[in-house]
């Protein structure tokens, strides 16, 4: 385990205990051994002076929702200290009340809720206290002897606490074990199944412990033999029944995921251990991942589809299984648990790897995040004689916690196109760059194909996938459609776009190359790209195609031949698939612009050009239609989304113009 302490940077913060607070949160946040996505917390005391001048103790605890890793000042919460360890010495309170009361105590109501750990940071008697879910300390928990384990490894340098449910229950069980302990003895407290707590009245000497405790667990594992390491193997893939799980589990779930598969090394291997099945669903690493990947993985084999529907099966009878027993052992407790979706967060894929499956591309990578670090500590404690997690009944308490139960009745309704895989050619600029940033901003994540090298860079935000892509080149197009499905899971919306306009020219005048490259690219691509497609739009969600036709059809005008007969080809490619994809529940719509003027197609000389040669002003020349309005990018991206969506979810085989009304289109 890395020391990462920097003596030289942390002497900036020496007179400010809360900025070394965030130093060291940082340290132990940016080391996915120790805290995975948000786990962890951490804590310093501190007197300060309150309205009227007087001196009190307050707990600056981490805040709910803040990430170690990133945690600035204001992501600590800052509660008196006398009231919190009052709450410790309460016999019972609810998890409800406890953030409650907890929140009346604050001195700042803007600061965030604080940690449920929170009373447990307050009775513990040293000023900073630090708490991660290491790995390897869990790891060895995990096994049938993992208490002796730990005591073998510690001795009496630290306090195991046996496994109790986070928050109240746990502060009281540690204030009721600590009462007269000396605290001076000990270096941390090790709570099985859960984590490891350090303290002490200097922020690099806790932190410190931290590493030195966990390196001793770490040392075990490699004496016991239980590092693992993997060699690097090749992989199969086969993206199809990639997109086919997929859609069974978005099915179950009630709405679209991403799927991220993951063909590393130490998942495959995982995946292809003899004992997958029976060593993956015991449980998790600790009971505070089961909110986002469920208490197992399903395991995905000859039949996906049966696989996925048993689990969830089983996963509704765990729920009443539970529930009743919950009800029966405590008659006060709330009766109306509402039960999740029984769709699983994670497959184990044997051949193939893992996949984790999230609403959100977010979601998605904490828990392939999680799963990688689960996968590790299993193997290894399987090694130390066997992988043992907790029993449902309290992987279930956490799963449905109260305090998680409230955050349901609390739930935003979610984005159109949440969990959705689209793709748009021509991505690079004008209407194709719009469509991008719309159905990214509306949940989709996107797969965005130019021919431009710069494609790969003009999108920050990673729910977008740059793609170099020749769409005459039917190879490429393969290449760009793979790596979509490869990176996402699958795809649900085709947004054909990607187009040229010729140079204007008579049919007598016209040269074959123009002729020829305006077919290939406006039309012949079209057809390439939609025949590569369809095999994963067929396993789509609400699958769509949209069509970026040209006003040229309905209504074409002289010196544009080129332009005008690829774009009405491209118009009937898509009435007839329509016609043929309609069965496969697959929709086809076609939208018609017209004087886009926001695009690499018009220049300011184009534009000064046109304008003069109808006798109008630039301003007039682009309002020149019935409704006196400019059409931008902007426009027909939204209509695309419109048509991608559920306003056209009963409509195929339309042609929509979006051009401020055109006399002769009309």
């Amino acid at each position: 385990m890395k020391n990462r302490w920097q003596e030289q940077e942390a002497r900036k913060f020496r007179n400010d205990p809360l900025a070394l607070r965030v130093y060291t949160s940082r340290l132990l946040g940016q080391d996915p051994n120790l805290v995975l996505q948000g786990g962890g917390n951490t804590s310093v005391k501190m007197n300060v002076t309150n309205l009227f001048g007087e001196s009190e103790e307050v707990l600056y605890v981490k805040g709910s929702g803040w990430d170690l890793a990133t945690i600035e000042r204001q992501g600590f919460a800052p509660v008196k200290l006398d009231l919190l360890k009052r709450m410790a010495r309460l016999k019972h309170l609810s998890d409800t009340e406890m953030v409650k009361n907890q929140r009346a105590a604050m001195t700042d109501p803007s600061a965030p809720n604080p940690s449920v750990e929170a009373i447990l940071h307050a009775i513990i008697p040293f000023q900073f206290v630090d708490h991660t879910h290491a790995d390897s300390v869990v790891a060895v928990s995990n096994t049938k002897n993992g208490e002796t384990r730990i005591r073998e490894i510690y001795g009496r340098d630290v306090l195991i606490v046996p496994y109790v449910m986070p928050g109240f229950i746990l502060a009281r069980k540690v204030f009721e074990m600590t009462r007269g302990i000396d605290w001076q003895r000990l270096k941390g407290l090790v709570l099985l199944h859960h984590g490891i707590f350090t303290f002490a009245d200097d922020a690099k000497a806790s932190y410190t412990r931290m590493i030195r405790l966990v390196t001793k667990a770490e040392d075990y594992l490699k004496k016991k033999r239980a590092a693992i390491h993997f060699t690097k193997k090749s992989v199969k893939e086969d993206l199809l029944q990639l997109a086919g799980i997929r859609r069974i589990v978005s099915r179950v779930r009630g709405g679209a995921v991403i799927a991220k598969w993951n063909p590393g090394d130490r998942q495959v291997a995982f995946a292809n251990h003899p004992e997958a099945g029976g060593i993956a669903t015991r449980g998790p690493l600790t009971p505070d991942h089961v909110i986002r990947t469920k208490r197992i993985p399903v395991i995905v084999d000859q039949d996906p589809e049966k696989d996925i529907e048993r689990f969830a099966s089983e996963y509704r009878q765990y729920f009443i299984r539970q529930n009743r027993t919950r009800l029966r052992r405590d008659r006060h407790a709330a009766a109306g648990l509402k039960a999740l979706d029984p769709a699983p967060r994670w497959a184990v894929w044997p051949g193939y790897g893992t996949i984790s499956f999230g609403t959100t591309l977010d979601e998605a990578n904490i828990i392939n995040d999680i799963t990688e670090h689960t996968i590790n500590a299993i193997l290894a404690a399987e090694k130390l004689g066997g992988w043992q997690a907790l029993p449902e009944k309290d992987i279930f308490e956490i799963e449905y916690w109260e305090l998680e139960q409230a955050k349901l009745n609390k739930s935003a309704t979610a984005p159109v196109f949440q969990g959705k895989v689209a793709l748009v050619t021509g991505a690079a600029s004008g209407i194709g760059k719009a469509c991008v940033e719309t159905l990214c901003a509306q949940g989709a994540v996107v797969a965005a194909l130019d021919i431009d090298a710069a494609i790969t860079k003009i999108f920050k935000q990673p729910e977008v996938l740059g793609i170099i892509c020749d769409v005459t080149k039917p190879r490429e197009i393969e290449k760009a459609v793979s790596a979509t499905v490869r990176r996402f899971g699958g795809l649900d919306i085709l947004v054909s776009n990607a187009g040229i306009f010729p140079p204007s020219a008579t049919i007598s005048q016209m040269e074959r190359t123009s002729w020829q490259k305006s077919l290939d690219i406006n039309l012949t691509s079209h057809q390439v790209l939609m025949k590569t497609c369809i095999p994963y739009l067929e396993l789509g969600i609400d699958p769509a195609i949209v069509i970026i036709a040209s006003k040229n059809v309905p209504a074409p005008g002289p010196g544009a031949g080129a332009y005008s007969v690829a774009k009405a080809g491209l118009t009937q490619l898509a009435r007839v698939a329509a016609l043929e994809l309609a069965a496969k529940n697959i929709r086809v719509n076609v939208v018609h612009p017209n004087q886009v003027f926001d695009t690499a197609l018009w220049t300011p000389k184009i534009l000064e050009a046109r304008a003069r040669h109808y006798k109008m002003s630039v301003p007039e020349y682009k309002t020149s239609n019935l409704l006196k309005t400019e059409i931008t990018s902007k426009d027909v991206a939204n209509l695309v989304c419109a048509m991608a969506g559920p306003v056209f979810g009963k409509t195929t085989g339309a042609q929509v113009p979006i051009d401020g009304g055109n006399e002769r289109v009309i």
